[in-house]
């Protein structure tokens, strides 16, 4: 619970003083244009991946597959673009390394070893109903 206290604490406050810095450097002009970009080109990607994972998943649906791995893409998706709704560049970055397919997999691959040892550790209990 502090852990989440301190990211919704924190995070905002590092975003500002990034914004601040850069700011400083290339001036205000310049910097909105850089958050506005980020944020237009995660849009875009998440148009462009969103639909095609979606069009994935409906293809192995009619074959009768279920793919937790494309499931799994979709969360990914979906996560970064709600990290690119929050104005700022680690966020926004954040947001389009999940978008991108290359570094979504090394991204997956980070949070399944993280799963893994949550579960381990018996901090994540999985409860499978029937």
């Amino acid at each position: 619970m502090f852990r989440l206290f301190l990211l919704i604490t924190l995070l905002p406050l590092v975003e500002l003083w990034l914004l601040i810095e850069i700011g400083k450097v290339i001036d205000s002009g310049p910097t909105i244009l850089l958050v506005l970009g980020t944020g237009l080109l995660g849009a875009l990607l998440v148009r462009s991946q969103g639909f095609y994972i979606l069009s994935q998943i409906r293809a192995d649906l009619v074959q009768g597959i279920i793919s937790g791995e494309k499931l799994f893409d979709g969360l990914c998706v979906l996560l970064g673009g709600l990290l690119l709704i929050a104005p700022g560049l680690i966020t926004d970055l954040s947001g389009i390394f999940l978008l991108i397919p290359y570094t979504r997999q090394r991204v997956k691959s980070l949070l399944r070893r993280f799963l893994r040892l949550m579960i381990d550790q018996g901090i994540l209990f999985l409860r499978w109903r029937w």
